[in-house]
This record gives C-alpha cells, structure tokens and sequence, in this order.
C-alpha cells in the first residue's frame, strides 16, 4: 500500500469509528446525520476520489450545528484537508472551508476567503451567499445587502437568496416583509426536504412571534416539530412564547430539552434565566454558574457565548467591570447590532451613559426592531433624564413580545410622573 493510500485508509477508518459509535446508537438519525453517513459510505468506495470528502465536511459542519459539539468542526477541517489533497483548489471544497470558517465564527477571515473566491469566479451564487453571511455577522449591512442582491440578479428567486434577503429584511425593520420572503422561500423548498423546510418554518414563526401574533408563531413552530422533532432552534422560540404568556415551568422544560440536544453555554445561560422567572432560584443559581464556567472556557475563541456572558456579568453577577472588557473585547472584531447593545449594555452599567447611548443609537440605526434592543435604549436614556426618548423606546419595546414586557410596562407606567428633558 503506498503513502497516499495508507493515508486516505487510516482517514476512513477514524472517521468510521468515531461516526459509527455515534450513530449506531441513534434510533433516529436527523438529516444531518445521515448524510454523514451517506457520504462515509461514498468515501469507502471511492477513497482516492475528492467528492465524498466534500460531502462529508459539508454534513459535518450541520451536524455540529445541530449538536453544539465543535468535535464535528475538527473532523470537517480534516475532511476538506483530505479534498483538498486529492483535487487542489477545487471550487467546490473552497467554498465549503469557507463555510466551515463561518460555523466556527472566524468571520473576518471568511470574509477574505469568500472575496478571494469571488474574485476568482465572479457569477458564483453560493460564493455571494458567503459574502451576505460574512458581512452581516461583521456588521457590514450595506455590503450585505449589495453581495444578496447580486445572488437576486444572477438567479432570480433563488432559495438561497430568499433566505438571506429575508434575514436582511429583519434586520432593517421589515418584519412583514421578511417573512412574506420566507413563505415564499418555503413553498420553492422540495417536500422531501425535511431539514431545510424545519428551518424556515421556524424563522417564520420567530418572525409572526416579534410581530405579535403569538397564536400563528406557535402553529409555525409546532409544524416545525412535527419535521424534525428535537429541533433547538424550534424549542428555544416556543420557549419564548411560553414566557411571554408567563408560562414560566413549561418554558424551562422546554430550555430544558434543548440544552439536552444542544449544550451550548448560551442555552444555559437562557435556561438559567428561565428559572428564575419560574422562581426556581436554586436551580437558576446552579445553571448560571454552570454557564459562567462553560463560557470562560471558550471566551478567547471566536465561536463563543461572549454576548450572554456579558449580560451575565452586567445583570446577575454583577460585576461590570468585566463586562465591558469583554464587550470591548467582541467590539474589536464585529460590530453586528447585538454586540453593539451588548457594548451599549456593559458602557450602561460602567456608568457610561452617553457613550451607552451613542453604541445603542447605532444599533438602531440599522432599522431593527428588538425588544430588548428598544428596551435597552429606554433605560439608557432615561438615566440621561431624557424621558421623551425613553417613553419613545419603551412604547416600541411594547409593541413587540418581549421577557421583559413587565418590566416595561411598569417603567411605562411611573413616565408620567417624570420631567421631560429640556
């Protein structure tokens, strides 16, 4: 057996072993799954060709997803090293390191990667795709939004573009239109594609949930279920729901179940606070600190619960100071409307009002419309004593679903006896 051979045979059989305890036990395995398994099975007939290494990579990356587990990561690194051995600068397995390097949140060298390939190849659809998700994980909006149109331009109606259009279109402030783009990204989505139609029904029922309509987000994410029970994503949104009908318990068991199937720090961390509005404060106190330990071991890496930790430190733990050296600390390399409220946020609690406000403005700015963003900038602005500005922001604060509608329904309540700014 010579050099090459003796490698891609060792390669197929830690893959085999690692994947084959993992989803031998599985009773029911998810989409992702068993497209491991699919392209494991395509890597033993054919080990010396470069397509089944692709593939693999490819589900490895949504398995990992799924799982919150970054071993996944690691064997989809290893997967394109492997593709890219057999079949050097191959489009395709360039395209998929780029989107390895998004899951894994190295945003700014996917954004290098992806203006590389496009560079290279300038009518690429999916390389736009990369670009569009880059961009606005960096907060690059208007960029963005110029990388989604050309994937509208080079293939009208394209799911793909859809999809990301309609992110786009939340974040600007157009909900209804996000989700009249998603329905429409649902009904070009094939029957039998299980996971991607469980993935849009669930953004359309976060959507149809900011909006308001708590009745019609529930049937969307109930649907959701019924394709790919076990969703995270799916239960962290009816979880939501539960707590906006003051549901507290069943919003626990249901953060409960996700962290189950996906044990990130930040799901803790919305576990966590859960429990605390269901009163369990024995068990909140458990799983924040849990979450705190959980985060600070990957705080130094890109893929990271750094937002929650911050709102941790700022809210529960109460030590503001490290708050805003974290949040400085994410602000170095992204400037997304949630890092810059939660920048806003840690400046907030420092004392650092005025700056506080000017990071939330610019949040806003974007045309987002947030909950806890508007509630943000009510409390920031009140500080400063200026109450239009904060009944302005809280009133919107109001008019979406919200964990802290209480609250901001009994800040809205005590405006009236405050002065305004003059």
């Amino acid at each position: 057996m010579n050099k090459v051979a003796a490698t891609l045979f060792a390669f197929v059989a830690a893959v085999a072993s690692t994947q084959g305890q993992a989803l031998s036990a599985a009773t029911d395995l998810s989409p992702a799954a068993r497209r491991v398994g699919e392209a494991r099975n395509e890597i033993r007939e054919k080990p010396a060709q470069y397509a089944g290494y692709s593939l693999l990579a490819s589900a490895l990356i949504d398995r990992a997803r799924e799982t919150s587990n970054g071993n996944y990561y690691a064997q989809a690194e290893d997967a394109v090293k492997k593709s890219l051995e057999l079949a050097p600068n191959n489009f395709d397995t360039e395209k998929i390191r780029v989107s390895l390097l998004l899951a894994e949140h190295e945003f700014p060298a996917a954004l290098d990667a992806a203006k590389t390939l496009n560079q290279r190849v300038p009518d690429d659809v999916m390389v736009y795709g990369l670009l569009t998700d880059a961009n606005v994980e960096l907060g690059n909006y208007k960029d963005a939004e110029t990388s989604a149109q050309w994937m509208l331009n080079l293939r009208p109606g394209n799911l793909p573009a859809l999809i990301r259009a309609a992110r786009l279109r939340e974040l600007f402030g157009d909900a209804e239109g996000s989700y009249e783009l998603m329905d429409l990204a649902y009904q070009s989505t094939s029957p039998t594609d299980s996971e991607q139609r469980a993935s849009i029904l669930v953004q359309m029922g976060h959507l149809r949930f900011v909006s308001g309509n708590l009745e019609a987000a529930e049937k969307l994410l109930q649907q959701a279920l019924v394709i790919s029970p076990g969703d995270s994503v799916a239960l962290g949104n009816l979880a939501q729901i539960r707590i906006a009908q003051t549901h507290y318990p069943e919003a626990v068991a249901l953060l409960q179940r996700r962290y189950q199937s996906a044990p990130r720090a930040g799901n803790l961390y919305e576990l966590a606070e859960a429990s605390q509005l269901a009163g369990r404060e024995a068990e909140a106190k458990k799983s924040f600190e849990e979450f705190e330990a959980k985060a600070m071991l990957e705080t130094n890496k890109k893929d990271n619960s750094n937002r929650e930790l911050i709102f941790y430190y700022a809210d529960h733990a109460r030590q503001p100071a490290k708050a805003l050296n974290l949040a400085r600390q994410e602000l170095a390399w992204r400037h997304d409307v949630y890092t810059l409220d939660a920048y806003a946020w840690a400046l907030h609690v420092n004392g650092q009002n005025a700056e506080a406000r000017k990071q939330i403005e610019s949040a806003l700015a974007v045309g987002i419309r947030d909950a806890k963003l508007f509630l943000h900038a009510g409390e920031i602005t009140l500080v400063l004593h200026d109450v239009p500005a904060a009944e302005r922001y809280l009133k919107q604060a109001a008019d979406l679903n919200s964990p802290d509608s209480e609250q901001v329904r009994t800040m809205l309540a005590g405006m009236a006896t405050m002065p305004a700014q003059r």
